[in-house]
């Protein structure tokens, strides 16, 4: 349709070019006509953290930042937290559909048979300090299952992907427990594939000397729905490494490590461990409008509020907030909680924030729920893995599918000399630092 087009002129030559328009985009290969001669590379787009550049065609996610909506493969990440499992969810990310009872009794089956891992990768674990950080510890388990399992490298056939899929997303949730353990100098508990998921997860966690262990309700119930709000979230910076790593053939088990290490940063999963920080620093709820202040001064940031792609209060913050009131009522209040929620009210009502529509993320109250449990802030980026693999594996199986994706290789502004000759050892000048 001609009207689903733009009409750029290049005031460098004079000439003017007819891109098409699809879903709201331009291809920025279509730049490339643009040059001021033969010798000319052609017009590129620049984009720093890819502010506004779409790497991929994606069914996964949907979220409308404005709006505060976050969709699964088109269901409202309320409906899916209020009446299906994690591994429902995580069957709907992969496959694009929520199953049927079959379906789901058979998927069940299966990843529960691969929840075990290797003695050797045990003994991997056991290689670690004491006090070794336990996302560095999952990071590289992950990794090192590339050598369990060396036919993973076959990325291309289906059978084998389908089957690396499954492996991850049942051994994810033992190398975590197994990565807590190490640090508390505990022995590791083999899973028990009579619990569900959450469950499970629970017992290799905090199993002692009991025969059975059994968990909480509502914390396994709480958990899994931490688990489906941190399923997947579109291009985030990890699900990008996912895809950048995942796009030159590299196995989903490396891809994922990677994956993880984005994930680590106080920026990205890590965000939940610093509003801990904050509320420390805080203490008490009679202190939280002078902290508000000096946020306001510029001084410290409010952490936990704001989002890349939010502009509304985060959907999954809601539900947090709601699963947190079911989790104190087993584990007695957190006190922390009165003070994020003052918080919260001052933020929310406050011109300064609201007019840069700084409203709580997933990150603001999933510390306070954590803790909580019993978990160290050191576990909480390793939590945020558990589910997030299964968010990563979906993406890169599209990716993988996707005909238009290549290795990826974004382009650069370079900005460094011109060609100069280099001038002999004994006639350079040293190096004067910038202060």
């Amino acid at each position: 349709m001609a009207d689903q087009t733009f009409t750029i002129t290049d005031n460098r030559t004079g000439q003017t070019f007819t891109l098409p328009v699809t879903d709201g985009t331009i291809r920025a290969m279509d730049l490339r006509q643009m040059k001021t001669g033969p010798e000319d590379f052609g017009a590129m787009t620049y984009d720093p953290a890819f502010l506004n550049t779409a790497s991929c065609r994606s069914a996964i996610t949907f979220i409308d930042g404005d709006r505060g909506i976050l969709r699964y493969r088109g269901y409202p990440i309320e409906e899916l937290a209020e009446k299906c499992s994690f591994l429902e969810v995580a069957w709907l990310l992969l496959h694009g559909e929520l199953p049927t009872q079959a379906e789901l009794d058979s998927w069940i089956a299966e990843v529960k048979h691969h929840t075990m891992i290797h003695e050797t990768t045990k003994k991997f674990l056991t290689g670690f300090r004491y006090n070794a950080h336990p996302m560095t510890m999952f990071i590289s388990t992950v990794a090192a299952l590339s050598s369990v399992y060396p036919e993973c490298k076959h990325v291309l056939d289906p059978a084998i992907r389908r089957q690396e899929i499954v492996r991850l997303i049942a051994k994810v949730p033992t190398i975590a427990a197994y990565c807590y353990r190490h640090q508390l100098g505990f022995p590791y508990v083999y899973p028990d594939n009579e619990l569900s998921y959450p469950e499970n997860f629970l017992n290799m966690l905090w199993r002692m000397a009991e025969p059975k262990y059994s968990a909480n309700p509502v914390l396994a119930r709480a958990l899994d729905i931490l688990f489906i709000l941190h399923a997947d979230h579109e291009q985030n910076c990890s699900t990008n490494v996912m895809r950048c790593v995942g796009s030159s053939q590299a196995d989903p088990y490396v891809s994922v490590a990677a994956a993880a290490a984005a994930l680590s940063g106080p920026l990205h999963g890590g965000a939940n461990e610093e509003v801990l920080r904050m509320l420390d620093e805080i203490g008490s709820v009679e202190n939280v409008r002078a902290y508000v202040d000096k946020v306001k001064s510029g001084h410290g940031k409010l952490m936990g509020f704001g989002h890349r792609v939010y502009k509304n209060y985060d959907p999954r913050a809601r539900i947090i907030k709601w699963t947190a009131e079911q989790v104190f009522e087993v584990t007695g209040r957190n006190p922390k909680l009165e003070i994020a929620l003052a918080l919260e009210k001052i933020a929310l009502e406050d011109e300064y924030f609201v007019k840069r529509k700084l409203y709580p993320n997933v990150d603001f109250y999933s510390g306070i729920i954590y803790q909580a449990m019993g978990f160290d802030p050191a576990m909480f980026t390793v939590l945020f893995a558990i589910p997030r693999t299964v968010g990563w594996l979906a993406q890169w199986q599209e990716m993988i599918q996707d005909p238009e994706q290549k290795i990826s290789r974004p382009r650069q502004v370079y900005t460094g000399y011109d060609a100069r000759k280099v001038v002999p050892l004994a006639e350079r000048a040293p190096l004067t630092m910038k202060a």
